[in-house]
């Protein structure tokens, strides 16, 4: 009887610690909440399968309890038993998955319009790539990463030429504007999460990986790379700081261009060529 009531008091006791329990998920700063609505319909499942068998236990170790005068009865199959738990679990399973497919669905169409910011990782900081005013990304290829090109930009491609270049850990965006952020990873894999946007993905070497949110607070907020990649993980640290239109407006005019980049190194040849291209489009 005292191990019924103590497995009772376990079972009750797990549910009470999570309902009240002081560590939460950090406050939600984009539109994705539906992740953590998935979330939550997880735990409300899972949790009400966790006190039905806990309490199914504590019922039989008390109702089977040893006795001499009891004997136990063999019973191979139960077709009826079988049936019903394949159809709760069935339906268990779908209304844990079917939620977050939609989710992830969701989650990988971008919208169009969506403004994109390309996010670089390596051992073991951040750079970011912003469109110019002609608001396209330039092309890159691997092949012409340098200390003048550490983003790899393809000289030749008119688009490359105002491309704006952000060499460090944090990244300023305007609050209320759908982003897509094309993700690459220059070395190993790493993943860029800031856990207030609910949003993160793996970074491929040789690959672009991608998603989209929309930020809906103004704030500052700590990135952390999520995929372990070396002796310096700990330390890939940045911050995402969302900003309103004015303060956003301000911060974009003092960030210097490809172009600009290349002529404080004294690499303006590089660039004529996809500026003469430029003119001509």
């Amino acid at each position: 009887m005292i191990v019924a009531i103590l497995v009772i008091l376990v079972t009750l006791g797990s549910v009470a610690f999570h309902m009240w329990s002081p560590w939460w998920w950090s406050e939600i700063a984009s539109n994705w909440v539906g992740m953590d609505d998935t979330i939550i319909l997880t735990f409300w499942i899972t949790g009400a399968v966790f006190v039905a068998i806990g309490l199914f236990m504590a019922y039989c170790i008390w109702k089977y309890k040893y006795n001499k005068d009891k004997r136990a009865d063999y019973e191979p199959e139960n077709s009826k038993l079988e049936w019903a738990l394949t159809i709760i679990t069935t339906i268990g399973v779908i209304a844990l998955l079917a939620p977050g497919l939609i989710v992830w669905k969701n989650f990988v169409t971008v919208p169009k319009g969506a403004y994109e910011i390309e996010v670089v990782g390596q051992q073991w900081y951040w750079m970011y790539r912003l469109p110019g005013k002609d608001g396209v990304l330039g092309t890159t290829d691997i092949k012409n990463i340098n200390d003048d090109n550490p983003f790899g930009l393809n000289t030749d491609d008119p688009h490359s030429v105002d491309d704006i270049l952000i060499d460090a850990d944090d990244l300023h965006i305007l609050k209320d504007q759908t982003l897509k952020l094309n993700l690459r990873a220059l070395d190993v894999l790493h993943d860029f999460y800031v856990p207030q946007f609910r949003a993160k993905m793996d970074m491929v070497p040789g690959m672009i990986t991608y998603y989209w949110f929309t930020p809906i607070k103004t704030g500052t907020f700590e990135i952390l790379c999520a995929e372990y990649c070396g002796t310096g993980h700990y330390s890939m640290l940045g911050y995402v700081i969302v900003d309103e239109e004015e303060d956003y407006n301000e911060w974009l005019s003092e960030q210097m261009t490809f172009e600009e980049t290349l002529a404080s190194n004294g690499k303006s040849d590089l660039i004529k060529i996809a500026l003469n291209k430029k003119n001509d489009l």
